[in-house]
């Protein structure tokens, strides 16, 4: 096991509990939705052999308290947290790798988006970005009605009917510190799938981008966003063990292809850190 290293990192309006394993290349993990650091920990576990693993609880989730009143979640203010923690851990001007899961996805995006310099490449598993299909807009009214069930109904039956997301399965249970579905209903849902992914920027940076989903959330409409993206990005769609918490169902096959995914990058290339070529 990997030596773990945990800190917190003060960033306007929030502390950010994050954690720090292994060695070689930076890797960061942005966890989305509900989720926090623990999620990954399996996988990150696997990664530490090859890469310094990098996550975190995002601001208002389990460990990482806010410095006031619960407000609604910027996708572009977490954005510049996992910024400013690349500048705690980052050694001298190195370029990072990423994964995003879900809303993380999103985030790892438009860090990619407005920090080029600091992102060799993001693996973008899963991103809501729901904009970016033809019946967006219809979309993301399902999620405002999910949003108008919690506040009718609760959190147990907006989870119910969050459902119709996920191919009408319930949303997958995952490995959290604590229970943060409340604050994931009234605060992070919406913000983060009615968020509207540049992609004419991203465009001019798609061969640091592999868009990514589940083997078995195919079809399904958190899956969808993520092909269209590959499709307006020109580039193959990444599909990984699992559905859309692939990460945390099946660890040891998930790092497996991404570190196949990262190997790909091409040799010399801007998206290649230094160190990274020749790693196994």
């Amino acid at each position: 096991m990997a030596a773990l290293e945990t800190g917190t990192l003060d960033v306007p309006g929030a502390r950010l509990h994050h954690e720090l394993r292994g060695t070689g290349p930076l890797l960061l993990l942005v966890p989305g939705g509900a989720s926090d650091a623990a999620v990954f920990e399996p996988l990150a576990e696997r990664l530490a052999t090859r890469y310094r693993v990098l996550s975190y609880d995002p601001r208002g989730i389990s460990r990482s308290p806010l410095h006031g009143p619960p407000v609604d979640q910027r996708v572009d203010v977490q954005a510049q947290d996992a910024l400013r923690l690349l500048d705690r851990h980052a050694v001298g001007d190195e370029p990072v790798l990423a994964l995003g899961s879900c809303a993380g996805a999103l985030v790892a995006l438009e860090l990619l988006r407005t920090h080029p310099d600091r992102v060799a490449a993001v693996v973008a598993h899963e991103p809501p970005a729901m904009r970016l299909l033809p019946d967006g807009e219809a979309q993301v009214a399902f999620f405002e009605e999910v949003h108008e069930t919690y506040r009718r109904d609760g959190a147990a039956a907006a989870m119910l009917s969050l459902a119709g997301a996920f191919g009408g399965r319930p949303a997958p249970a995952l490995p959290e510190v604590r229970d943060n579905n409340e604050f994931f209903l009234a605060h992070v849902m919406r913000p983060t799938t009615a968020f509207p992914l540049d992609v004419a920027a991203l465009g001019g940076l798609a061969d640091r981008i592999t868009p990514a989903g589940g083997l078995e959330s195919c079809g399904y409409l958190i899956h969808r966003p993520v092909a269209a993206l590959a499709a307006l990005l020109g580039r193959d769609l990444a599909l990984f063990p699992g559905g859309h918490a692939g990460y945390a169902k099946h660890p040891e096959e998930f790092a497996r292809q991404l570190g196949a995914v990262l190997d790909a990058l091409p040799a010399g290339s801007a998206a290649v850190p230094a160190g990274l070529e020749g790693v196994s």
